[in-house]
């Protein structure tokens, strides 16, 4: 009953996004950022010998010369009137598990989880993201390898679907999931579903893990995300709930982590943390 309950509201968030879809647009616009510091966000609407006639998100027409322009970069976000919204840098992924969103082709990001869980991630193409790392943890006798490919199958309007894998190996034992999902939304809000077979000694399990998660942006610079994590058979849902801050290149998250029972009372939460530079 309650796994029933929680998943009708993930569901009810779902439809929130709707409301959220026909207020916001998917655009490219030009940062120029002067000598003295200063930045403006808009379009180029005509250049010029020494000037640039420039139009920015709030409508104000200005003349800068080029002398004074030390970087013009295209940066991709959300327009939802005249705010513009940056996009996350980590966008393909929630706090651990993978979206349905793949990096662009050269980009990558290096990512700790934990202190003691890195990953490092490379787009080879748009469709096509590389990722893997090894445990550092202090005096252990062996440290756990994983790798973690994913392929974009699908990328339609709101609308991205994948699939991968992910393998673990410590000495001779190895573990790991193969799994699909799905993101539908945009950089306002997103809902993730997934499902994942977990296999080990060449034999997988025959009903999937299922995941669901969902990304509300409350801010230009904060999200909060939840992930959960529901076992087949089971009435226990792992569940995490947090923020993530980010800016042009980095996002840090801060999440809370508790697996659910039928005689769920009080604490412990276990705190969750970990951050992504982008590259």
């Amino acid at each position: 009953m309650k796994n029933l309950f929680y998943l009708i509201c993930i569901f009810l968030l779902m439809s929130v996004s709707s409301f959220v879809y026909a207020q916001t647009d998917t655009i490219s616009v030009i940062k120029i950022t002067l000598t003295d510091g200063s930045e403006f966000v808009g379009q180029i609407e005509e250049e010029r010998d020494s000037l640039i006639s420039f139009r920015t998100n709030a409508g104000v027409s200005i003349n800068l010369n080029k002398s004074l322009i030390v970087e013009t970069k295209v940066i991709h976000g959300t327009l939802t009137g005249t705010e513009f919204l940056r996009n996350d840098p980590n966008q393909t992924r929630l706090f651990f598990s993978p979206t349905g969103k793949t990096l662009a082709e050269g980009k990558g990001y290096f990512s700790d989880y934990m202190i003691f869980f890195p990953f490092v991630a490379y787009g080879v193409t748009d469709y096509i993201t590389l990722a893997g790392g090894m445990t550092l943890i202090p005096g252990a006798t062996s440290q756990l390898f994983y790798i973690a490919p994913k392929v974009r199958l699908i990328n339609k309007d709101n609308l991205t679907i994948s699939t991968g894998v992910l393998y673990v190996q410590i000495k001779e034992y190895n573990v790991g999931v193969t799994y699909g999902v799905c993101t539908y939304g945009n950089q306002k809000f997103a809902v993730t579903g997934g499902l994942g077979w977990g296999f080990a000694k060449g034999e997988f399990s025959s009903l999937p893990l299922a995941l669901l998660g969902f990304e509300l942006r409350v801010s230009k610079y904060v999200k909060i995300i939840s992930e959960n994590w529901i076992p087949p058979e089971t009435d226990i849902i792992a569940m995490m709930f947090g923020i993530r801050f980010f800016g042009e290149n980095l996002a840090a998250d801060f999440a809370m982590v508790r697996a659910t029972t039928s005689d769920w009372s009080g604490f412990p939460f276990i705190p969750w943390v970990g951050f992504a530079y982008n590259f």
